[in-house]
């Protein structure tokens, strides 16, 4: 039986934190249930892996700060195969095992990984062209013409070869949520047409991937792409992404997630309309309701940037402890918003982001203070 995350297993684990956690810290992910299944309880807030040194005590600070996180009450696990050159996914790996020693079961926990970049293992080889050549072109992985910007791919074959070397390094059967990472960077070298046909052939493999028990859904994980404004070249459409999930497995398609930017200085998700659903243009968040996806932030802190020197009347408004409290608490209580990623590296910067699970999420009238008198977040 493959093992992922159910409905059952992340309410038992909810059920860990009934005497701590904030009614809003666990939620349902839009478009998750399904009708021989309901939708599984994930925290507001989840551990992303981005940064750090390539070396063995920074694999262990991931690894001793996800076990706390999901000790404290963070079930949302977030990497990606690049990141750290798949140390940060074999960090997540380690602590799975240890926190199954701990009485944590993988069904109550939710793991998120990447893939579209290139990638090498661990350390940069002193060639890459040659270690490319070697590793992906040769064994007929990968096609030259099928790499954009000379950093990216999504083809079929690519995305497999990805896909089971993020299960092998996390340690998994199954990833709860798989993104392609990034994807409009191919724009930069083919047109919207040919980005299009090749964005439908990766969903047709997740699609088989999601059949086949070696993913639950899949989504974008994307940087500019679900932020331009509305006649930008490269924004991307998210009706028009979800038809070709449509055209790919019907109705019942497993594209449910979108991951993006948003922070306090990032709300184009919440406040530019760029999103044509049925009518006039609206906001992703509202496009995201619409359609079904659940949204996922990234970059809640702008890698520390949000988390000192915040204006008044942000503190004002949401008052708390500190502005990196005051920055994950306006991400997550924004209507819309699944999960809000934090990168959490050590055990230290774990601790001060548990104070929140225990948290309300923000009232609409501290919301309503942050956009008052015109004030630019």
């Amino acid at each position: 039986m493959t093992i992922h995350a159910t409905a059952q297993g992340t309410r038992r684990y909810a059920a860990r934190f009934a005497d701590r956690a904030a009614a809003a810290h666990f939620r349902e992910p839009v478009g998750w249930a399904t009708p021989d299944e309901a939708a599984p309880l994930i925290s507001s807030i989840g551990i992303g892996t981005y940064l750090g040194a390539l070396d063995a005590q920074t694999d262990q600070a991931y690894t001793e700060a996800i076990v706390k996180a999901v000790e404290g009450g963070i079930n949302v696990l977030d990497s990606a195969i690049n990141y750290r050159l798949q140390r940060s996914e074999r960090s997540v790996g380690a602590a799975l095992a240890e926190l199954a020693r701990h009485g944590f079961a993988r069904e109550g926990i939710i793991v998120c990984t990447k893939g579209g970049f290139l990638t090498p293992d661990g350390a940069m080889p002193a060639d890459a062209a040659a270690y490319f050549e070697r590793e992906y072109l040769r064994p007929g992985i990968l096609r030259a013409e099928e790499v954009a910007a000379g950093c990216h791919a999504m083809s079929p074959r690519f995305l497999e070869n990805q896909l089971d070397r993020s299960r092998a390094n996390l340690g998994v059967d199954c990833v709860d949520v798989y993104y392609i990472h990034n994807p409009e960077t191919q724009l930069s070298d083919v047109s919207r047409e040919e980005f299009l046909r090749r964005l439908r052939a990766a969903f047709e493999f997740l699609e088989s991937a999601a059949a086949d028990g070696k993913i639950r859904f899949y989504g974008l994980a994307t940087w500019n792409g679900f932020r331009q404004p509305l006649q930008a070249p490269d924004l991307l459409s998210l009706c028009e992404i979800e038809q070709l999930a449509r055209d790919a497995a019907g109705g019942a398609h497993h594209f449910r997630f979108v991951q993006l930017p948003f922070n306090l200085a990032m709300t184009e998700a919440l406040t530019r309309q760029n999103q044509t659903v049925h009518g006039p243009a609206v906001a992703m968040i509202e496009a995201a309701e619409a359609i079904g996806i659940s949204l996922v932030a990234s970059a809640s802190l702008m890698q520390g940037k949000m988390a000192r020197g915040l204006p008044e009347f942000i503190v004002d408004a949401l008052g708390l402890g500190s502005d990196a409290e005051r920055a994950i608490q306006f991400v997550r209580s924004s209507p819309g918003i699944t999960t809000t990623l934090v990168g959490m590296s050590n055990v230290e910067h774990v601790l001060a982001n548990l104070r929140l699970v225990g948290e309300p999420t923000a009232t609409a009238e501290q919301f309503a203070r942050l956009f008052a008198r015109g004030q630019k977040i």
